[in-house]
């Protein structure tokens, strides 16, 4: 099955369409290059040269910038990882719609017809390095994945450290291209409280730079068997259109799972922003981007506060402990 990137808006019927499409596509293309012996491989591998040639003779990808680096990426990390507690509390849920808050007896229901749901699921904790763990999938090219990560670092930096971050942008040739966004791919978090497993799985460019929706995007990291068991596990996706699992994929500590973005929240919000608009909307309690962005980082706090025991105090507060009497069970 293939695996698409994902979110859910007021449209989404016509997304969910739209994303299985695309994840057929994937899933074609997938099958022709296993599926041959050596004489169709070469084949394949003489129409990608071919395919690239053409592409690089009448237009490669947009080029796009992959944000600020040097003291401006230090500011900006500074700005993202230290939005204040007080504005967080005061946006509390924000816009969060609690509706796609579900048990984890309609996980199959959900991946099939919803595609983004927050599901409290019973098994096992799953841990590393004697702590919690929480796991995040996803690939640079995604945005849904970019929209996620500004969540992510909100949430967990109030428990641990990042360093290492650096900032890109989603595919520019994918659904809301060039997303401004983060990666996880070679950043590093320290905590004493949870530990922090990302897996990046593609970059944001085609093989060869291409503009073709057919060429695969570049691999960068691969998930574990064990971590792609989690993901098939609690996102089945939808086996009667032979779509696959979704990204983003957050496994916390095994007693929730997150698919995609939490609604309305999404990379709709982040059109037409840089990166320093978007973390200067963070802080602004009244913006759709923070309503939307730190409600979700707010409800990802509560459930991490359920693996910790409400510690610590500073990032467990009144606040966050009234949001997780609405998380599933």
């Amino acid at each position: 099955m293939g695996k698409a990137s994902r979110t859910k808006e007021p449209d989404r019927r016509a997304r969910i369409a739209a994303q299985r499409q695309a994840a057929r596509r994937a899933e074609q293309r997938k099958r022709i290059y296993l599926a041959g012996g050596s004489i169709l491989a070469v084949i394949i591998v003489v129409v990608a040269f071919v395919l690239i040639k053409s592409n690089s003779s009448s237009g490669t990808a947009k080029p796009a910038s992959n944000g600020p680096t040097g003291s401006a990426l230090a500011s900006l990390t500074k700005e993202v990882t230290g939005v204040p507690s007080s504005v967080l509390d005061k946006v509390g849920g924000g816009a969060v719609n609690t509706t796609y808050f579900i048990p984890g007896s309609e996980i199959s229901t959900a991946a099939s017809q919803i595609g983004s749901y927050t599901a409290y699921i019973s098994a096992a904790p799953l841990t590393s390095d004697g702590k919690p763990e929480v796991l995040y999938i996803g690939a640079e090219y995604c945005p849904y994945c970019g929209a996620e990560r500004w969540v992510m670092i909100m949430a967990l930096s109030r428990f641990g450290t990042f360093s290492g971050l650096k900032t890109i942008h989603s595919s520019s040739t994918d659904a809301y291209a060039n997303t401004p966004t983060w990666t996880f791919y070679g950043s590093t978090y320290t905590s004493k409280y949870i530990s922090f497993v990302p897996v990046e799985e593609t970059t944001n460019e085609r093989q060869g730079n291409s503009s073709n929706e057919d060429v695969p995007y570049v691999t960068l990291q691969t998930p574990t068997s064990a971590e792609a068991s989690l993901e098939t596990t609690y996102d089945p996706g939808d086996p009667a259109e032979d779509l696959g699992s979704s990204i983003p994929f957050i496994d916390i500590g095994n007693k929730y799972v997150e698919v995609g973005n939490q609604p309305p929240y999404g990379p709709q919000d982040l059109q037409g922003k840089n990166w320093d608009q978007v973390a200067a909307a963070l802080s602004q309690p009244t913006s759709t981007i923070a309503k939307d962005a730190d409600g979700s980082a707010n409800y990802l706090t509560a459930m991490i506060c359920k693996l910790t025991n409400n510690q610590p105090s500073t990032a467990c507060t009144p606040t966050v402990q009234d949001l997780e009497a609405d998380l599933p069970n």
